[in-house]
């Protein structure tokens, strides 16, 4: 607990230094394997989203869609 009267002397010289703070009553410790694990399992969320939207897609390379936007160009004179 820092709190309280600090003083420092230097010679003859005397400083005090009065330290007040409040206490967070809901926080929480973060230290550095915390935040390391909420990277990774961001990373890990991030890919797993990544897989699930190309399977859900559907990834058919060599099959064309029976309903195309392509329309086949008549071929008559009057057209061209």
């Amino acid at each position: 607990d820092p709190r309280g009267l600090y003083m420092c002397e230097i010679g003859d010289k005397r400083s005090s230094l009065q330290v007040h703070y409040r206490m967070c009553q809901n926080c929480i410790e973060v230290d550095a394997p915390t935040i390391s694990g909420m990277v990774i399992a961001d990373v890990v969320a991030t890919l797993f989203l990544a897989v699930a939207v190309y399977c859900i897609t559907g990834h058919d390379r060599g099959h064309t869609s029976r309903a195309s936007d392509k329309q086949n160009l008549i071929s008559n004179e009057l057209y061209q």
